[in-house]
């Protein structure tokens, strides 16, 4: 990983308990700004739980806990500031009122006024609309759309709020194989074009090594691995993190892995 500057990612001491259960615990790691980094983990290894420290919505219990980004501990912000610098997709977080596709983007702007949108605002919103691939739908019902469209919508509203640090939960849930491509290049695009820093949390192995640029593997709370995707991940981390075999085949057109998996002790032809 190259040195790090002070305009980077920097997760330090993100820990969370419920009932004296560590959800999280004592997370650490450091990803250049401009990047793509995946969290991957199997179910209950605290990635939605991290995103969610990492973004202030919970607070950490470990006493030099600290998101630091372009030199600010966004922990450290009030509210407002920190919504203005990091926006967070969780998952199912789109609406099923009566409201267009336009009115929930605006919601994104709230941070930056006292009461309604302005004329500066309506532009911020046209921009996230488009960025997001969601104009054609902007007078649209929400509760018209497909999953697909959904997942734009609601980071369209993300994307409102000019953030500089994107956090994503699963955000391939219940997307179609077209939509996920379409998805991770649109990523990609917002990444190129704006030194957006973006951390997704991901089941889809394959996604994470080929289309993220580092990966954060969590297993019971704790950061277990880290570095460049995908050479942080092999097939010895898959089992004990997962519990199950794993063998990688280059794809012809990218050259990076596809992970095959298998039960531990299957035989394979």
């Amino acid at each position: 990983m190259p040195a790090l500057s002070a305009h980077d990612l920097s997760v330090r001491d993100l820990s969370y308990a419920v009932r004296g259960k560590m959800l999280v615990d004592d997370v650490r790691f450091d990803v250049p700004a401009g990047t793509l980094t995946a969290l991957i983990g199997p179910n209950g290894s605290g990635k939605s739980t991290l995103l969610r420290l990492m973004n202030g919505a919970l607070t950490s219990s470990g006493e030099g806990a600290a998101v630091m980004l372009g030199g600010r501990d966004l922990l450290r912000l009030s509210r407002r500031e920190r919504a203005k610098t990091v926006a967070l997709v969780e998952q199912h977080s789109t609406t099923e009122f009566a409201v267009t596709v336009r009115e929930v983007v605006a919601l994104g702007r709230i941070p930056f006024r006292r009461w309604w949108t302005g004329p500066g605002d309506d532009r911020v919103i046209d921009d996230a609309l488009r960025s997001a691939g969601a104009d054609a739908w902007a007078d649209r019902q929400v509760a018209t759309l497909s999953g697909g469209e959904r997942q734009r919508v609601t980071l369209a509203r993300a994307l409102a709020q000019q953030p500089r640090l994107l956090l994503l939960d699963e955000p391939t849930n219940h997307l179609d194989i077209a939509a996920q491509l379409d998805l991770f290049a649109l990523l990609r695009d917002l990444i190129d074009r704006t030194r957006l820093t973006v951390v997704v949390a991901l089941h889809d192995l394959s996604a994470a090594l080929n289309d993220s640029d580092y990966v954060v593997v969590l297993s019971g709370g704790r950061v277990v691995a880290s570095g460049a995707a995908p050479d942080a991940v092999d097939a010895d981390l898959i089992r004990r993190v997962y519990g199950v075999e794993a063998a990688f085949v280059a794809d012809p057109g990218s050259g990076r892995p596809v992970v095959i998996f298998r039960r531990l002790g299957d035989v394979g032809d």
